[in-house]
C-alpha cells in the first residue's frame, strides 16, 4: 500500500511539474523577433497607401451623420 502510495505520488509529481521559463538565450530571439515584427508592422502603417485608408476612415468617422 505505501509502496502504491509513492508511485501515485511521484507520478503526480512529475505531471505537475512547473515550468521554469525561458532561458536567456530564448528571451534574446523573443526580444528580437519581438522588434522585427514591431518594425515590419511600423513601417506597414506608415506607408502611404495605409495611411491614406486610415485618414480616410477616420474623415468618415468624423463626418458621419446622425
Amino acid at each position: 500500500m505505501k509502496q502504491k502510495l509513492m508511485v501515485w505520488v511521484r507520478n503526480l509529481m512529475r505531471a505537475t511539474r512547473i515550468d521554469r521559463g525561458m532561458t536567456t538565450s530564448e528571451y534574446a530571439v523573443g526580444t528580437i523577433a519581438a522588434c522585427a515584427f514591431a518594425a515590419v508592422l511600423y513601417k506597414v502603417v506608415t506607408s502611404a497607401p495605409v495611411m491614406a485608408q486610415l485618414q480616410s476612415l477616420l474623415k468618415d468617422a468624423l463626418d458621419a451623420k446622425f
